[in-house]
């Protein structure tokens, strides 16, 4: 993340990513009386404007997670390319060295006569047969010798091609992650300058009432049962992510940040997998799209809760209706409320692998869960608009 970026995230809290409908203006009072925020609109118009802003947000850090994982691979296959390419120029080298000392070898041995007649003239039969022994086995080295010539030009202007073509490819994909990073840039630079129109006290109801929304949601998934009510040990692989996820609590969200200073939400479950043994793709979005999913009634600690219909967010389940996450720019990581966000559904990292006898889960710090779901609250806001980054 640029110097810049970071000035900007570090300014400018998120808000949640749940996107509920607008509760009445007169359901939220302002502070002193007030029902209206700025440009008329009531707290909860306010929050639902930040929650979108914040949603376009992650979406596009989603994406261009993305893309840099698709240019981590492509970097990699153009140096791959390059390096076959120039070992098969230099045994091409070697191969019409090879070429050239054969014929000059023929030409100094020419007789003009073919082995036959020169069996038939010659003095000592034997030492003619020994020569046309020689004979033959320098045309053989010489057919063997043009066939790998031959066999390695044509390998090296096809990798000469895929080679041109990776590094187009490559060139095509940095253009496009640094159109996604300013995109990034902006949505954030909207939802920094909507923040810093809001006064503390505005800040301060907005996250009331998220609270306030979470805990609703929490209760409605508990009680539908959709949710189990007991807890399913993790596998040992399961066991190994929550104890590295727990141990990352209380470090900063960042986006596209894998560790082990600071992590996004896929950051730190695509780490915590990683670190168990079991690698996993990079995004909350190919993490739902290629990972086995789970009902919510079969969770087990370990596995991957995904959010939003895009799938652009997602945690680690910690067991007992809780998650561990990074949950957004201007927010740690900690422990949550299942039904922080909307949930899209969950998926297991390791479906073949044994749930454990026994599970004692990690002891949690007594902090754990505070601090704001969100990722904005009074004292993220930035001061005022021109102090802020851009």
């Amino acid at each position: 993340m640029s110097g810049m970026l970071l000035r900007l995230v570090c300014t400018a809290a998120l808000a949640a990513g749940t996107v509920l409908a607008p509760v009445s203006a007169a359901a939220v009072p302002e502070p002193g009386g007030g029902t209206a925020g700025p440009g008329g609109r009531s707290v909860a118009e306010l929050l639902t404007e930040l929650q979108t802003l914040y949603r376009q947000a992650e979406k596009a850090t989603e994406a261009h997670n993305a893309t840099e994982e698709r240019l981590k691979k492509q970097r990699a296959e153009t140096v791959r390319l390059e390096r076959a390419l120039a070992r098969t120029r230099l045994s091409l080298h070697d191969s019409r060295g090879a070429a050239g000392r054969l014929a000059r070898q023929q030409y100094q041995s020419v007789t003009g006569l073919s082995p036959y007649v020169s069996l038939l003239l010659a003095r000592d039969p034997q030492r003619a047969l020994e020569q046309g022994h020689v004979i033959g086995q320098l045309a053989r080295e010489r057919a063997e010798t043009v066939g790998r010539l031959t066999v390695g030009e044509k390998e090296a202007r096809e990798l000469a091609r895929r080679a041109r073509k990776a590094l187009a490819d490559r060139s095509a994909l940095t253009e496009r992650s640094q159109k996604q990073r300013d995109e990034v840039r902006r949505r954030l630079r909207e939802v920094e300058e909507l923040l810093a129109s809001l006064t503390a006290e505005q800040l301060a109801a907005l996250a009331e009432l998220e609270r306030g929304r979470i805990a609703e949601a929490q209760e409605e998934l508990i009680s539908s049962g959709a949710l189990s009510s007991g807890s399913t040990p993790p596998s040992a692989a399961g066991e190994r992510a929550v104890r590295y996820a727990v141990d990352q609590l209380g470090k900063p969200y960042e986006w596209g940040a894998e560790g082990p200073a600071t992590y996004d939400c896929s950051g730190l479950t695509s780490e915590a997998w990683g670190a168990a043994g079991t690698p996993i793709p990079r995004t909350s979005q190919e993490q739902w799209a290629r990972l086995e999913r789970v009902p919510l009634v079969e969770l087990r600690p370990g596995d991957l809760v995904v959010y939003f219909p895009e799938a652009t967010h997602v945690a680690l389940y910690l067991g007992d209706g809780k998650v561990v996450q990074a949950p957004r720019p201007g927010a740690r990581i900690k422990v949550s409320p299942i039904a922080a966000n909307p949930v899209l559904g969950a998926v297991r990292p390791d479906p073949g692998g044994e749930s454990l006898r026994r599970f004692v889960p990690p002891e949690l710090p007594a902090w754990a869960a505070e601090g704001s779901d969100v990722g904005y609250s009074a004292a993220g806001a930035p001061a005022a608009p021109e102090t802020s980054a851009r």
